[in-house]
């Protein structure tokens, strides 16, 4: 397969991707359904689903205002307040025995980058991690991107635990969805963001594993790289961090200020003191001045650096083609995403001009049916949309289908560095010993 695999068009690089897949893992093929049938295991994860966004609205306070008068949800958040306060005690006991070394944590001799966040999901964080491995790479390091590839496919259960009992998960490689040559797994396999991340960046290193110490010796040992970017690696203490990097979401900082399972929080504001750099995500430049002073406060010596997400172009999700974002203005489209806060992201396409006619809301890391996305055109072209606009990281998890009746395009989002531009190209070049 040629290396250059990262610009061959859409439907055949997503079957080169395929085809690589079932060499790691033989056991799995894809199977694209007739376009008159329909994906029974997506029509499955529907009731989850639906109980998935309800917990996050009953979590979430500010996401849907009529559960606050709902008996049964008060009570619900009492209880799951009181659980919020165990586990807040075991998450500070376990970095109590970590900063100690009671737990020890594991270092590879190599550059570990951590970029993560306190809250669970929605800031932004992987065009941050982009930008790094981009400018690293660059700079002339040998990047691996080290992630957990959340959702990503998973054997049945018994074999999961047949595995971990045996030792053999131990033993097993973690899945290579890019060895910075070629790209090697699809979406299912590796997960959204590993592999809109290895597809993005063609010369990096991208492998999937919860065992991150294991990932980090394979990338070194195996495909001789120097840097390890965790991605999601914050709450990750087991591996030591050279450099520590948190994301707060200027439109949603720290949420409700509450841990899980009351909150969003996955471990206290306070914590934020362990980063280096702190980036907070989708600013304008503007009213960031009470958020940056409670960040001082709860951290005095971090760098603090604003960016934002700024959309440069529209890409065809089957043929690659791209459109510059002026393509919408005065459009009728249709809105699909299946991410954790589409608000942003819907906000952006009536910022473009478009006019949405449907919006279609999915759970995050939603596995799209091929049935539905049939669904979704047709009821789109009804309602008279001349395009329908998703996500990159949905895009990825679109199937493939023979006839398109309106064309269907994701948003390419990189980050712009709207204040501390200084201090990003010094944590660069801090990591690169310059």
């Amino acid at each position: 397969m040629a290396s250059n695999l990262a610009r061959v068009p859409g439907p055949r690089r997503c079957f080169l991707a395929a085809r690589s897949t079932r060499t790691q893992e033989s056991a799995v093929r894809l199977d694209y359904r007739n376009a008159r049938g329909h994906d029974d295991r997506a029509m499955e994860q529907k009731p989850r689903e639906k109980l998935e966004q309800f917990m996050l609205s009953v979590v979430d306070d500010k996401r849907d205002r009529s559960l606050d008068y709902s008996q049964g949800v008060r009570v619900l958040r009492g209880g799951l307040r009181q659980l919020s306060r165990i586990y807040k005690a075991l998450l500070q006991l376990r970095l109590f025995l970590y900063e100690k070394g009671i737990m020890r944590m594991q270092t590879l001799g190599c550059q570990v980058i951590s970029v993560g966040n306190l809250t669970v999901g929605g800031t932004g964080k992987t065009p941050v991690v982009e930008a790094f491995a981009r400018e690293l790479s660059r700079e002339g390091r040998r990047v691996a991107i080290l992630s957990r590839g959340y959702k990503k496919w998973e054997p049945p259960f018994p074999q999961r635990l047949l595995n971990r009992v045996t030792f053999r998960e131990k033993r097993m490689p973690p899945r290579v969805v890019s060895d910075g040559n070629e790209l090697l797994l699809n979406s299912k396999m590796s997960g959204d963001e590993p592999y809109m991340l290895a597809s993005n960046l063609p010369d990096v290193v991208v492998l999937v594993d919860k065992d991150r110490v294991k990932s980090g010796r394979y990338a070194i040992n195996k495909l001789d790289c120097d840097t390890l970017i965790l991605d999601d690696g914050f709450q990750y203490l087991r591996l030591g961090h050279r450099l520590e990097i948190a994301l707060v979401d200027r439109t949603n900082p720290f949420a409700n200020d509450e841990i899980l399972p009351r909150g969003l929080l996955r471990e206290p504001a306070k914590n934020i003191r362990r980063a280096d750099f702190i980036f907070i995500t989708k600013s304008n430049g503007i009213g960031s001045e009470e958020l940056r002073a409670r960040l001082r406060k709860l951290n005095p010596d971090a760098e603090i650096v604003e960016c934002k997400h700024e959309v440069r172009h529209l890409t065809n999700v089957y043929t690659r083609e791209q459109e510059e974002l002026s393509y919408l203005k005065g459009r009728k489209v249709a809105v699909v995403s299946g991410i954790a806060e589409p608000r942003g992201f819907e906000s952006e396409v009536r910022k473009a001009g478009a006019e949405p006619v449907r919006i279609w809301r999915f759970a995050d890391h939603h596995r799209f049916g091929q049935q539905e996305i049939i669904d979704i055109i047709n009821a789109a072209k009804e309602l008279g949309a001349e395009a329908i606009i998703t996500t990159e990281k949905d895009a990825v998890r679109f199937p493939r289908i023979e006839r398109i009746d309106v064309p269907v395009f994701f948003m390419r989002v990189d980050i712009a560095i709207v204040s501390g531009a200084d201090d990003f190209k010094a944590c660069i070049a801090r990591i690169c010993f310059r």
